[in-house]
């Protein structure tokens, strides 16, 4: 039929569905009641009903249930557009309605009966409404269904055998002869589907499937979807045992690389792509095959095909090299996305050599290109000048030409990220990186952005040659931009004072004539800076200007509001009970939604970042938690929280520090649990997150109790869990007191038990047989508190001014050591910053490459109780790693503390 003109350019251009509204199509199902049936008009009504439930609109049970038996009149017509749309709007209403049930003899008729285009719909909506126990009524007929020889009425009846396995597998197991034979069919998408079926009833028992798929693998199957499938079930197989190319099955995922079908030959480059432990000479045959789809005239085949070489790149940039000129060839390929995946490759794979000619090819390349994907290829040239540090100053041109572009912040953004990343990395580039930030920020719009640079100015720019070069980019934005970056420019102004002695007179000049700014922040700043300034105590520039207290925001606000409630308020407020953050504040930024970029990055480039959520057991409020973490507060945050709830942690005061989880079970033990470790002033208090993975038995009364090894530590308060039913965490607690000696209470090894009540239950109300259980335990691995657990991360942006302060008024001590377990200064450093559990200072946790002979390393933290501790490590290669450790703070027992615990 065809519309009327009028009716013609009302729907041209437009959607027809898009004026209907729910209430007036569920009313107009009352046609179906008619006699005679109006075919037409009742596939429209049957459509309009579709629609709307495919659009989400909530529609009630009642609602649903009218609709449903007003449909079931249909079934007297045999019109075939009214018998499928039937069939489609009964499987889209059979989790809404009630006593669906009824229609299931129509649809057994329909399923068995002579029409082949109602048996595949029948068998759909049949198995959409059927339950567990009618598996057993319909068995012979699924049985028929999947050998028959109409391919949709056999491939219906596989798929919907595949949706009811997870219902009843018993039932299905029985139906594998079936599948087996359909497995042998010609038409392709049996075979896939019967193979699917094969696999899921057969994958718990890994003997079987190794045993389907090394007699498939010796038969040529005809679907190349069926080949897919048993290239990802060899996959598995070869990476549940761990062996690797070695497998049985390696074999057969390289030989399909010399299918006939691309599908297949892609899925066998991409399964051995992603196999661990595998090597470039491994992946040579699937590198050629991938080499071949670059100059494919098919766009899929080239986007995959350069999708995976660049995420060969990533492990074995060797291997790809040979790819380079096809790669080269990609770069002007119509598709953004597979130049943009080209380009990033090229820039992974790349020599030192051929990166001026890289540049050129990109200059060209990136007008032609989103802000989304320029992000991405920034990322790749950050990465590049890791990789050649000293072709610095090419990149670092062409990211400062991409700064005077066009484009929105957030491509900017990943423009300064990269040149920060370069100029904090590479000291060579520092001067070149920070003259493209200065000239930047004379015409920048965005505030965060002039922000971050003025604070990177401030931490590189007294550090460089002639620092005075950079006061007058940094005082023009005193005098133009607005109070938020004027506040950081001043900042910036007393950071340079405070380092550069010759700068300092004129720096004073240029704070007095803030004073006199219109902003109360500016002034404010200024009259502090210029007090601090004028006093010149290098003890105060530090710890006022340069290193500034690096508090938790949210812990300060917690603390200074609880003070305030205090009527008494005897006692001045202490700072030492804020908790610390690892991350100064003037380097703190807003946290954003993930952005196009950020998506284009993650679909570009395939670069793939817990906490879980733990049932308090009424022993803490979850309530409480969750308003927490909702709030944005951190990890410490929610902790001090859950912990304030237990009236027994109640006198021990703030939290100083929480571990990180540790799993003291394996994850497939009947009994999981985790610690996490709370340090406090003289106490610990260790949390077990328990978990309960057997169905048939409640645990009543569930605590850990534990064995210290070294004197001192007492268990003073066992907190159990009252009841651990079936995979739902609880939480058990254990306070210990703390030696008086701080020696003695730095590290300490507990052994660990889990004691229960054990009662059985019934699985599946999970309420126990009786109130009479008998006590049971289980050996946890030991728990180890060492110098990490008694040390909180504080960050010192200037760590040799923080050092100098405490030169007069510290104790320092010093030890050397030599350490016989690791063999490399690299892995030494990781060592030691991992067990000191300290901010590594001016990034020098990273040992640059070709100088891991020696290495000094710089950390910083605060000990329990809130005593600041600096420490200097050094490090020597000389018949193995020996280190020099310097420890300065306020406390000399402290002091001597850190430096013995590395012993």
């Amino acid at each position: 039929m065809k519309f009327k003109s009028d009716r013609e350019d009302e729907f041209s251009g437009g959607n027809p569905f898009s004026a209907l509204d729910k209430s007036t199509v569920l009313q107009e199902t009352r046609l179906f009641n008619e006699t005679p049936i109006n075919s037409r008009r009742c596939v429209a009504r049957l459509t309009n009903l579709l629609y709307v439930l495919n659009q989400g609109e909530p529609v009630t049970t009642p609602e649903a249930t009218d609709a449903f038996f007003s449909m079931t009149k249909l079934f007297q017509s045999t019109d075939p557009s009214i018998r499928r749309m039937l069939f489609l709007a009964i499987r889209e209403l059979s989790n809404l309605a009630q006593d669906v049930i009824i229609v299931t003899s129509s649809l057994t008729k329909d399923m068995t009966g002579p029409v082949e285009a109602f048996r595949g719909p029948a068998i759909r909506a049949l198995c959409s409404i059927a339950d567990s126990g009618m598996l057993n009524q319909i068995e012979r007929y699924m049985k028929q269904a999947i050998v028959a020889k109409s391919p949709h009425v056999a491939s219906a009846a596989l798929v919907s055998t595949l949706k009811m396995y997870h219902m009843n597998p018993d039932v299905v197991k029985r139906w594998v002869n079936e599948a087996q034979e359909a497995l042998n069919s010609d038409n392709v998408m049996i075979q896939f589907h019967a193979l699917g079926l094969l696999y899921q009833i057969k994958k718990r028992d890994q003997l079987a499937v190794s045993k389907l798929v090394a007699k498939l693998s010796r038969s040529s199957l005809r679907s190349p979807y069926a080949c897919c499938l048993l290239i990802r079930v060899a996959f598995n197989l070869i990476e549940t045992s761990g062996e690797g190319t070695s497998s049985q099955f390696f074999e057969f995922i390289e030989n399909c690389l010399r299918h006939r079908h691309e599908m297949v030959i892609y899925e066998a480059a991409h399964a051995m792509v992603n196999m661990n432990g595998i090597t470039a000479k491994d992946l040579a045959p699937a590198v050629s095959v991938l080499q071949l789809f670059c100059s494919s005239p098919k766009p899929t085949l080239r986007f995959a095909a350069v999708r995976t070489l660049n995420k060969i790149a990533m492990n074995h940039p060797a291997a790809v090299t040979a790819c380079n000129l096809d790669l080269e060839n990609l770069i002007s390929d119509s598709n953004r996305s597979i130049a943009t995946l080209a380009i990033t490759t090229l820039l992974k794979t790349g020599n030192e050599s051929s990166v001026d000619r890289l540049m050129k090819q990109i200059t060209s390349f990136m007008t032609e290109i989103s802000d989304e994907f320029k992000a991405v290829v920034v990322d790749a040239i950050k990465a590049l000048c890791h990789k050649f540090p000293r072709k610095h100053g090419i990149l670092l041109n062409f990211l400062g030409s991409m700064l005077r572009d066009e484009g929105g912040f957030v491509y900017k953004k990943s423009i300064i990220d990269a040149i920060v990343g370069i100029v904090e990395e590479n000291v060579d580039a520092r001067e070149t990186g920070l003259a493209h930030l200065c000239e930047f920020i004379e015409d920048c719009e965005h505030d965060v952005l002039a922000t971050r640079i003025l604070h990177l100015l401030g931490r590189e720019g007294p550090r460089t040659s002639q620092p005075s070069r950079y006061i007058r980019f940094i005082y023009n934005r005193v005098l133009l931009e607005n109070p938020a970056v004027t506040a950081a420019a001043v900042s910036t102004l007393a950071k340079f004072g405070a380092t550069c002695e010759d700068l300092l007179p004129n720096i004073i000049t240029l704070l007095k004539r803030c004073l006199m700014d219109s902003d109360d922040e500016v002034r404010d700043r200024s009259t502090f800076y210029l007090s601090i300034l004028e006093q010149q105590d290098r003890a105060l520039n530090s710890k006022f200007i340069l290193n500034t207290m690096s508090v938790s925001i949210g812990g300060l606000e917690k603390a200074l509001s609880e003070y305030v409630k205090d009527d008494a308020c005897e006692t001045p407020f202490d700072m030492k009970s804020v908790p610390l953050s690892a991350q100064p504040l003037a380097e703190q930024t807003v946290q954003q939604k993930p952005t196009l970029a950020q998506k284009a990055k993650a679909q570009v480039a395939e670069i793939a970042s817990g906490a879980a959520k733990v049932d308090m057991g009424g022993m803490a409020s979850a309530g409480a938690a969750a308003a927490a973490a909702a709030s944005g507060a951190g990890r410490h945050e929610i902790y001090s929280e859950q912990l304030s709830q237990v009236p027994e942690f109640a006198p021990l005061g703030a939290l100083f520090k929480s571990s990180e989880v540790v799993d003291l079970t394996e994850a497939e033990t009947e009994y999981v649990v985790q610690c996490v470790k709370h340090t406090f002033n003289r106490h610990i208090v260790l949390q077990f997150n328990c978990t309960n993975t057997l169905q048939d038995q409640v645990l009543d009364r569930v605590y850990v109790e534990l064995d210290p090894s070294t004197e001192g530590f007492e268990v003073l308060k066992v907190v159990p869990c009252p009841r651990l039913i079936y995979n739902q965490p609880g939480i058990t607690y254990a306070l210990v007191s703390l030696p008086d000696d701080a020696l003695q209470a730095v590290s300490c090894t507990f052994s660990s038990t889990l004691k229960f009540i054990v009662k059985d239950c019934d699985p599946n109300t999970f309420e126990p047989d009786s109130e009479e259980g008998f006590e049971d335990d289980y050996v946890l691995e030991d728990i180890e508190v060492a110098l990490s657990d008694h040390v909180n991360k504080c960050l010192k942006a200037n760590f040799g001014a923080a050092w100098d302060s405490l030169a007069t008024d510290s104790q320092e001590v010093e030890e050397t050591f030599a350490l016989s377990s690791v063999s490399t200064v690299p892995e030494a450093v990781a060592n030691i910053v991992s067990f000191m559990g300290m901010q590594a200072c001016e990034r020098s946790d990273r040992v640059p490459e070709g100088k891991t002979n020696s290495h000094t390393l710089f950390l910083s933290g605060v000990f329990r109780g809130g005593t600041e501790v600096l420490v200097k490590v050094k490090f020597a290669l000389v018949e193995g790693v020996a280190i020099n450790v310097v420890v300065r703070s306020q406390d000399p027992n402290i002091s001597d503390v850190v430096a013995s615990s590395v012993g």
